[in-house]
């Protein structure tokens, strides 16, 4: 998933790079639906991943989506290993709550999705995969996007996606020290620009940029852009 934006760091930074348990070449067998059930079972992996390489301070956390939210977590519980967090398409919160905070989505339309899952999981990874991209069924981020949802097993993605989608981060912005850069999308269904917005008011020591890009992968579709936000702001 990160591919297009590595390189830009591979001479002046150690990148390290993992999948969460459950998804990618994780042991499966490690994977517990009651831990990863919220989103603290997978900030516990950040943690985890620190640990396992001793890295005691200096860190700087790239997410995206949903693993922004994670992060934030994990800095919340261990402030002292970040130095600073890079936020690509966050949101605390995807469900509405008008008129205060417009997430991008209705409940009621997300338990849809919970339930297209069951019914026809590959039918849920082609419905999704280009709602996430933007860039229309044969765009190749749909494509490798739909490669990952369908190379994850159905009962551990359906456990990531409810703890993605019903969790609700908004009081937890108020708790972060560390400082962030909030790279958010001018068109992202999953990420509208009040989310930025609300996050930048809410976020103290955030700086919010606008990237012009369709869609919620930004480092997939434009890496040089967030290659050259991030630059600017290690600098």
């Amino acid at each position: 998933m990160w591919d297009g934006l590595t390189p830009a760091f591979a001479s002046s930074h150690r990148q390290v790079l993992f999948d969460y348990v459950g998804s990618g070449r994780s042991d499966i067998c490690a994977f517990d639906p009651e831990k990863y059930a919220s989103l603290g079972g997978y900030a516990q992996d950040v943690l985890d991943v620190c640990d396992a390489l001793d890295l005691k301070s200096g860190v700087v956390f790239v997410g995206h989506s949903v693993s922004c939210s994670i992060g934030l977590l994990a800095s919340i519980a261990r402030p002292g290993l970040f130095a600073k967090l890079i936020l690509v398409g966050p949101n605390p919160c995807f469900v509405n709550h008008a008129p205060e905070y417009i997430g991008g989505f209705e409940k009621e339309d997300l338990e849809g999705l919970l339930a297209l899952m069951d019914q026809n999981y590959i039918g849920w990874a082609s419905y999704l995969a280009p709602v996430v991209s933007a860039q229309g069924e044969a765009g190749a981020v749909t494509r490798e996007l739909a490669d990952s949802f369908c190379s994850t097993d159905p009962q551990v993605a359906k456990v990531f996606a409810r703890a993605t989608f019903f969790s609700d981060n908004r009081a937890d912005l108020a708790k972060v020290t560390v400082p962030s850069l909030l790279l958010q999308h001018r068109n992202d269904t999953l990420a509208p620009l009040s989310v930025g917005e609300y996050m930048h008011a809410h976020l103290a020591r955030s700086t919010l940029k606008v990237l012009e890009v369709q869609g919620h992968c930004s480092h997939m579709s434009e890496p040089a852009l967030v290659a050259a936000a991030v630059r600017d702001f290690l600098a």
